[in-house]
């Protein structure tokens, strides 16, 4: 079964990839490589392309049978100063990704959400029928490529798993692969690199919120936890399971601050950091719960928050190395 994973040379689709050929599938990666990386897709098949190109994804679909779609932006602060890129790429770009494939005959669909559906929730931890009410225009994106699956379920037929993140963290326990963002803006490998010294001094976010050590609560999730949910949300739909939303968290809430401590711990140094200003729209506390997704997936987060600290420390030494050694070679 062929299995076309769009944006698999970014962060999270790399590790989907991965573990659906591992699974048996046939993985055709498509990507434009305008946040992915092509060494990401190493021994895959990749197909240089936009989800906004119909003509080529025509001719791609012809040998496709499912969808995995993660070609989406996803930088917050970004969408609130530039919404024409976001609403571009992950809404009409995506349509046509959409209509590629319902064109085709092609009907399952597993799509790359967000907890920023939900905007500011009035209860936690978060429930699938918590009142969608994104706050910026990356969640608004995010919600309106997920009203669209519904309308194309009802009417082509279309089957798909909305699978909506909490925050994704860490790396493959390989090494070979892991996050990589141009600029980062995730808090794990920011903290890491302020403690290595190969990043400048982590800016935290308030420290006066109404949580036990008034830094922001987070739940974070682990990528190989993410990329399994994945894979069996598309068995479930291959099953002939029917089209689901689910929340994929952890289920736990982590502090800054103990995020910081896991760091340090793992790294053996402290993380210097200073004190900025809250960022608008930032909720003291985000955390799911994902009993739905244990429920129809039978699935649950396995890995702790210091595997993901440990496996993306793992990552930014290999990171450090390959860089040092392209340093080397050019001299």
């Amino acid at each position: 079964m062929a299995i076309l994973v769009v944006g698999g040379a970014g962060y999270i689709g790399s590790h989907a990839a991965r573990l659906l050929r591992r699974q048996g599938y046939e993985v055709v990666i498509y990507d434009n490589l305008s946040t992915g990386y092509g060494f990401l897709a190493e021994g895959f098949e990749l197909i240089l392309g936009d989800i906004a190109d119909g003509k080529k994804l025509a001719q791609v679909m012809k040998r496709i049978d499912a969808i995995m779609h993660f070609a989406a932006y996803t930088n917050v602060g970004e969408s609130v100063v530039n919404p024409r890129k976001y609403f571009h790429n992950n809404v009409e770009a995506g349509l046509s990704l959409l209509n590629a494939a319902v064109d085709a005959g092609v009907h399952l669909f597993v799509f790359s959400s967000s907890c920023a559906v939900y905007g500011l929730p009035a209860t936690i931890p978060i429930v699938e029928d918590t009142a969608r009410e994104p706050v910026n225009p990356y969640g608004a994106s995010k919600l309106f490529l997920e009203n669209a699956l519904e309308a194309y379920s009802r009417a082509y037929g279309l089957r798909y798993a909305s699978l909506r993140y909490f925050n994704a963290a860490g790396s493959d326990e390989s090494g070979e692969i892991g996050e990589l963002h141009d600029p980062e803006t995730h808090l794990i490998p920011l903290a890491l690199a302020a403690a290595a010294g190969t990043g400048p001094e982590l800016q935290v976010y308030g420290s006066d919120y109404p949580t036990p050590d008034g830094t922001c609560i987070r739940d974070y999730i682990h990528v190989n936890d993410l990329a399994e949910a994945h894979v069996l949300a598309l068995g479930h739909l291959i099953n002939g399971g029917t089209s689901l939303a689910v929340n994929l968290g952890s289920g736990k809430g982590y502090s800054v601050r103990q995020v910081l401590a896991s760091v340090q711990e793992v790294v053996g140094k402290q993380v210097p950091w200073c004190e900025s200003a809250r960022r608008p729209g930032d909720p003291p506390i985000l955390v799911a719960d994902p009993s739905c997704a244990h429920r129809l997936l039978t699935w649950k987060a396995s890995r702790s928050l210091k595997d993901m600290v440990s496996t993306a420390w793992n990552w930014a030494e290999a990171k450090e190395h390959m860089r040092k050694r392209a340093v080397s070679s050019s001299a």
